[in-house]
């Protein structure tokens, strides 16, 4: 099946479970960053520009869990590999020598008028895109794909939510900034310590509980996975559960025992939740699409 017979939708989405709305096309946008902003001493707001963003970009409300490829500069030669369209959905590498050095990211915010788009990193003191980020300045280039598909939550619940660790905070700030309007959301984030917090403003009418759980002290229960795991235990179950929705992201191992709680403990449908691993320990270049979950009933 080619991307452009697959599914569209067109939203709001009201249907109660996740919908994909394929675009027509892959666009690829070599873009400069314009400046960086320090978030936390770890996270840093990237803020990238070029011609290319006049033509607009795909950034939807309430399609939170969206991501792009961003490929960046090998550390040896500082060039950049990366595809590049030459027919009706036909790519070849822009050189061959050197591999692409690519990372899925979650786009933050796009300002058509200024035609800037923003990424917000995690800092590490490993890692190609990781360093890369620390040291952006403006100038520095980039290539960003996509996305190939606008992934919308569905609108129409009271309760939603929001689980993850610092890789999905992107995400998880775009669903409060996003929510629609009388929804109630309870967001537990899993960041390293108090220094990592971060101001989030919901959307209008939307009332937000939101929980830093600190990975470094927090406590860890009895047989479970992490401590982010705990603190969604804690958190008070809606008494018509059929009316939440649960959005959760982050390491893949992570999201296994959150998954299973959920489905397994609250017995919630499918349809009321995107769970997904964004990276896995150990693994560079994670593909998320091939999460897979033993939870099944």
């Amino acid at each position: 099946m080619s991307i452009n017979t697959r599914r569209t939708f067109e939203g709001p989405n009201r249907t109660g479970e996740q919908q994909l709305n394929f675009l027509p096309r892959i666009a690829r946008r070599d873009l400069d960053v314009v400046r960086a902003e320090e978030i936390t001493p770890r996270y840093r707001r990237i803020v990238l520009t070029g011609d290319v963003l006049a033509e607009g970009y795909p950034l939807v409300r309430f399609a939170c869990n969206d991501h792009i490829k961003v490929y960046f500069p090998d550390p040896q030669t500082e060039k950049i590999v990366a595809y590049r369209e030459i027919g009706n959905d036909e790519w070849e590498l822009d050189s061959v020598d050197g591999e692409p050095i690519r990372r899925d990211y979650t786009p933050r915010a796009f300002n058509l008028e200024a035609r800037e788009l923003t990424i917000d990193f995690v800092i590490h003191e490993h890692g190609v895109a990781g360093l890369w980020a620390r040291r952006a300045k403006p100038g520095d280039e980039i290539v960003v794909m996509g996305p190939r598909a606008n992934w919308l939550l569905p609108e129409n619940y009271t309760h939603y939510w929001a689980v993850g660790d610092e890789t999905a905070l992107p995400a998880i700030s775009r669903l409060i900034e996003e929510a629609p309007e009388g929804a109630h959301i309870t967001a537990v984030v899993e960041i390293a310590d108090a220094a990592e917090e971060q101001q989030i403003i919901p959307a209008p009418g939307v009332s937000v509980d939101l929980h830093w759980v600190h990975r470094d002290t927090d406590p860890v229960g009895r047989g479970h996975g992490s401590a982010l795991e705990t603190a969604i235990r804690g958190v008070e179950v809606p008494a018509d559960t059929s009316d939440l929705y649960v959005f959760a992201a982050g390491e893949a191992g992570a999201m296994k025992p959150i998954r299973r709680y959920l489905r397994r403990e609250l017995d919630l449908p499918k349809r009321q939740l995107a769970v997904d691993g964004y990276w896995k320990r150990g693994v560079a270049d994670h593909d998320h699409h091939t999460n897979t979950f033993d939870d099944e009933h």
